[in-house]
């Protein structure tokens, strides 16, 4: 039987109940376990694997509609994707409006082992893909809807032009997260997600994972990922493992809400003076809305909008109650983010990332508007 998005976030990865036993079990915290004759025939050490990641990869495999390893970041994750992948004289394309830490690690360390890092920016790559800009490429990255400015990309039409010349292709997925958004049924071979931010959602962990497809490849792939994560020592502890598994249990009910709030603010951003460039996937309107409307499975809870300048930024936070200061996204807590401060974006000073979180729609809406008013 196939079962419902709110369901599968609750039961992935529970083994069939025994009576007397919790209904999640506590992590297991060992480091080494006892061995036997055959020391590789159950768990021997706490690095390569532990029984505690094991039910959290199970349940967002099933998620991602692939097998899943866990990383203990989000960028030990896109860091896994890209070291298993390319060797020295590789070509590999990113995003150029995509998270900046994954652009740092193409100019800073990729460049550095000889791999040939190309930017594009993502609402080009389709485009780039069909005309063959993109042939020699060893891995291509595409990060959709894109950080910060929610850009979205054809998944499906670079996958074809992938699977031509035998480029892999890799989707970050965090901001659509797994039930937003299925990037290896439209035929990437490895979907990423950090998921500190919306798959856990509260703010409290960091964790990171790549689920490989179900085919000869993506299992090849899957090999080289594991002997990625047992050498580097990446991998998640029991705790932090534990915590996200039942912390994605309420996946399915945040992002109903933030989606919701995400369609308000939007069109309370899109009317009134003191914010432009209003960005929403799910708004009629928006330069994405048709390829999201057709690629995604639902919408997410983060909206873009530029303010005046940074004072007006500041001021906005100043005059609300319920919108933070803070960075990430996708937690319960609804937050503000003027993305210039970190200095890895192309965007103006007044740029922000609104991140929507749990709390009543109308108190936030009514919380934003005075807020706004505030700056005119």
């Amino acid at each position: 039987m196939s079962w419902s998005d709110g369901t599968r976030v609750v039961r992935g990865g529970d083994e069939p109940p025994i009576p007397g036993t919790p209904l999640r079990p506590s992590p297991v915290f060992a480091a080494p376990y006892h061995l036997g004759e055959d020391p590789y025939a159950a768990d021997f050490y706490a690095r390569p694997g532990h029984p505690t990641l094991r039910v959290f990869e199970e349940a967002v495999g099933d998620l991602d509609g692939g097998d899943c390893l866990a990383f203990a970041t989000g960028m030990a994750a896109i860091s896994a994707a890209m070291f298993a992948v390319l060797r020295a004289g590789d070509r590999v394309v990113i995003p150029s409006d995509g998270y900046y830490q994954t652009r740092a690690l193409g100019d800073g360390e990729l460049a550095r082992f000889g791999v040939v890092v190309e930017q594009v920016p993502t609402l080009e790559i389709a485009d780039a893909a069909a005309r063959g800009d993109l042939d020699g490429a060893a891995l291509v990255l595409l990060e959709t809807p894109s950080n910060p400015e929610l850009d979205v990309c054809d998944i499906a039409a670079v996958a074809a032009a992938t699977r031509a010349t035998g480029a892999v292709l890799a989707v970050d997925n965090t901001t659509a997260t797994p039930l937003g958004q299925r990037p290896l049924a439209l035929g990437a071979d490895l979907t990423i997600g950090a998921d500190t931010k919306a798959l856990t959602g509260h703010s409290d962990l960091l964790m990171g994972h790549v689920s490989t497809a179900r085919t000869d490849r993506g299992r090849e792939l899957q090999t080289r990922l594991k002997a990625w994560r047992d050498r580097t020592g990446n991998g998640p502890g029991a705790f932090d493992a534990w915590l996200a598994h039942r912390s994605m249990s309420t996946l399915d009910l945040r992002l109903t809400r933030q989606a919701t709030t995400a369609a308000a603010v939007a069109e309370l951003l899109a009317d009134h003076p003191a914010a432009t460039g209003v960005r929403w996937p799910g708004r009629p309107g928006d330069p994405s809305h048709e390829i999201a409307a057709r690629q995604m499975l639902r919408m997410n809870g983060v909206v873009s909008a530029t303010l005046a300048d940074e004072a007006a930024v500041h001021a906005l936070v100043r005059h609300s109650r319920l919108w933070l200061a803070a960075t990430s996204f996708g937690g319960v807590h609804s937050t503000v983010d003027r993305r210039a401060q970190w200095g890895g974006d192309a965007v103006a000073d007044g740029f922000v990332r609104f991140s929507c979180g749990i709390e009543d729609t109308a108190d936030l809406v009514a919380d934003l508007t005075t807020a706004l008013d505030a700056l005119v």
